[in-house]
């Protein structure tokens, strides 16, 4: 349902509503990416991205803090235009939540959700840089000056360069590869681009770890809350 962009600002704890009007025409909120200054402009929360001084902006309340073992065949977001599952259909709790980040339709693994705006930006924001972990099965064998090339930066397109990368060939057998790789950046399926650069498609692609945040024994489908050493650790990146 749309309400009014200060009527969602203050819902989110910016301001009051007649303060939240003045941000705006200041031309300090953006939605989807777009600036708004000027009053009028209506939100969906569960379809609009809203920013605040470059930090997205949720909803206050009861604080959720979800990891969930996201598995293949669902789209990590709110709602999907095409009618697709959502992790939104796996994850039952009362509270309006979000995914943090993303991880696309064929991978499964490590997933965060939360209604807290902080925590939110703390893990998405860019200068953060942290180390997410995946394990990855790909078609051929991973030669020696491959891993060299993820370590070095990857052209994946569009003549983005990919920071370097950590990996390790974990095992080779039947023409296929298992590999763990660690990268800080979260481009659009980057890590498949990054192994179709080297001419291995991807097979499977798991998300293990966040940081400090480890999948552990959670199986797919399963989720749970975070721990209070878990949030303590998002808390002080």
């Amino acid at each position: 349902m749309e309400e009014r962009l200060q009527k969602y600002m203050a819902s989110c704890g910016i301001a009051s509503r007649r303060k939240c009007e003045e941000i705006i025409l200041l031309g300090k909120v953006k939605v989807n990416g777009i600036v708004i200054n000027e009053l009028g402009t209506k939100v969906n929360p569960d379809l609009d991205k809203v920013e605040y001084n470059d930090n997205i902006i949720l909803p206050e309340g009861n604080k959720v803090y979800i990891m969930l073992n996201k598995p293949e065949g669902y789209i990590t977001s709110v709602k999907d235009e095409k009618g697709r599952e959502t992790v939104m259909d796996i994850v039952k709790v009362k509270e309006r939540i979000y995914p943090i980040g993303r991880l696309d339709y064929d991978s499964s693994g490590l997933l965060i959700l939360t209604n807290d705006g902080d925590i939110y930006n703390k893990i998405i924001h860019p200068r953060v840089e942290i180390d997410k972990k995946y394990i990855a099965i790909v078609e051929g064998e991973f030669k020696k000056e491959e891993l060299a090339e993820f370590e070095n930066g990857i052209d994946i397109g569009a003549g983005y360069i990919t920071a370097p990368a950590k990996i390790k060939l974990v095992r080779y057998d039947f023409d296929e590869s298992t590999v763990e790789l660690i990268i800080h950046e979260g481009k659009n399926r980057q890590i498949r681009k990054m192994c179709q650069a080297v001419n291995h498609e991807v097979i499977t692609l798991k998300r293990t770890s966040i940081g400090d945040l480890k999948l552990g024994q959670l199986k797919k489908g399963e989720y749970r809350n975070l721990t209070a050493e878990e949030l303590n650790y998002i808390s002080n990146l």
